[in-house]
């Protein structure tokens, strides 16, 4: 996730802050650690109980493991549980576990553990990714290496929702302190966390698999753009996890100590729409919107035209997507027209956007082309992620706002009335649930036909689908061109 300021330019002094931390991470004759920068800072480490990717994205493959996780190519595949089966009805889950796995408190992994974490999803996490158990009916231990799952309907959805954090294995004797003290099966081990500056990883002594490349791992947060890449480019960091300025990519790409990777993401950057309040819950005055807003200068300004133009909530890489970009061609004068007949001439909106780069560059292109058609848009930047959670995700207290959706197959978040946006479309849940239930084709066939839905609503504007940019030092090996799933899998890492 991009960090929380956008400043086009770094000054002297915070480059040479940027190089002293860096040099002070790793240093030049450790070729066992490896330093990654990153933009977004975890509140906490607990993403049982916090809204947001941060956590998830340090933590979900490197520290925690699930019986699932998607690989490279977006395909499930076995990982605690070596191997699996289903019922003919589809609703009866049996995973046979490896055995030997240990938790980092030394605890044995075992089918107890299995039930132990996903009926905690539904009694103990806060998070809305919760209701993804919702389908759970019962866990069973059959014996120490097999755990059943049985769900109260077939689910297409499932099980491709374990591999997400939701599916996360947790120790019985490991959660009392999840904020600050992670305890999983990974090849990492939590050890240690700087506020505002760093978290450091170390490998797991006792890990079931293979051992990592990497015995120490250190994750810097920058706040700035500028500095993250300065800190590249001074040797203060060996990786960019997600360069945040494209126009900033030509530099890596020109000087051979660094390798570039360009591939894509679930990062839908959305601007969203209070559609439970007026004057946003009129689909006519939301479809004004969509024509006013020049989706390509978005794009262009923000992701220096390396992004990719989606029009649903739907990316390339989920086997429902459709082209659904053009229906909201910029069409100033159509948009003034659908205005004047939903009686809003003289609108007034506060968007209310996180405090980082592409959000503050998306909020000026669409404030200026919202006032060509007579519409104020006051921008307000909240800090990210603790002020924009609480105001705007939890609260609702917004009109529109502008973020990166991160979350694989997303999609299903317009079937709760009750999330951030306030869509509320009975139509749009019956189509769901019937996709997540039948076939896996009638799932892509309800699933486009949602996206259609969505789009003929006009129930968010997808100004782009964020590209997944990655600079690293040419000895770093190992880096997962596409960002699918919510972590930054450090466990292919190598080195050349």
């Amino acid at each position: 996730m991009p960090v929380r300021v956008f400043v086009a330019a770094v000054t002297l002094a915070m480059l040479a802050s940027a190089c002293s931390a860096g040099s002070s991470v790793t240093g030049p004759a450790d070729p066992d650690a490896i330093s990654i920068g990153f933009t977004a800072e975890p509140a906490n480490l607990d993403f049982t109980r916090t809204d947001g990717v941060a956590i998830a994205q340090a933590l979900l493959l490197n520290v925690y493991e699930g019986l699932v996780r998607l690989d490279a190519n977006g395909k499930i595949v076995p990982l605690l549980a070596k191997q699996w089966t289903v019922s003919d009805d589809r609703r009866t889950y049996d995973f046979y576990l490896w055995e030997g796995v240990k938790f980092s408190n030394g605890r044995p992994f075992t089918a107890q553990d299995v039930k132990f974490s996903l009926d905690r999803v539904k009694t103990d996490w806060t998070i809305s990714l919760k209701s993804k158990m919702d389908v759970v009916d019962r866990v069973q231990v059959v014996d120490p290496a097999h755990a059943r799952v049985t769900l109260k309907r077939p689910s297409n959805a499932w099980l491709f929702d374990m591999t997400t954090r939701v599916g996360a294995m947790f120790s019985q004797s490991g959660v009392a302190d999840l904020p600050n003290t992670p305890i999983g099966t990974g090849p990492y081990v939590f050890a240690s966390r700087k506020r505002g500056d760093s978290i450091v990883l170390r490998a797991n002594p006792s890990y079931w698999g293979k051992r990592p490349t990497y015995t120490t791992v250190y994750l810097k947060y920058f706040k700035d753009p500028t500095a993250l890449n300065n800190a590249l480019l001074s040797n203060g960091i060996d990786v960019i996890s997600a360069i945040t300025t494209p126009d900033s990519v030509p530099q890596f790409e020109s000087d051979t100590r660094f390798t570039v990777l360009q591939g894509t993401t679930n990062s839908e950057v959305t601007l969203s729409f209070n559609s439970a309040k007026p004057p946003l819950n009129d689909k006519t005055v939301r479809q004004a919107l969509m024509y006013a807003v020049d989706r390509k200068a978005v794009m262009a300004t923000v992701a220096a035209n390396r992004g990719t133009s989606i029009g649903s909530m739907v990316p390339p890489t989920d086997p429902w997507y459709q082209d659904l970009s053009r229906t909201y061609p910029h069409d100033p004068s159509r948009a003034k027209a659908l205005l004047i007949r939903a009686g809003q001439q003289n609108l007034k909106l506060r968007l209310r956007v996180p405090n980082l780069p592409y959000a503050m560059s998306a909020a000026q292109v669409v404030a200026s082309d919202l006032k060509e058609v007579g519409v104020e848009a006051t921008i307000e930047p909240l800090d990210f992620p603790a002020v924009w959670l609480k105001q705007v995700f939890t609260d609702h207290d917004f009109d529109m706002s502008i973020i990166q959706h991160v979350e694989a197959r997303d999609i299903v978040t317009f079937a709760n009335p009750k999330y951030y946006w306030g869509y509320d479309n009975q139509e749009v849940r019956d189509l769901i649930t019937k996709g997540d239930s039948g076939s896996a084709e009638d799932q892509v066939t309800a699933m486009q036909e949602v996206a259609k839905i969505l789009n003929e609503d006009a129930a968010a504007d997808w100004l782009l689908l964020f590209p997944n940019l990655i600079a690293a030092k040419t000895k770093v090996t190992g880096l997962v061109r596409n960002q699918v799933g919510e972590s930054f899998d450090l466990t292919g890492l190598g080195r050349a």
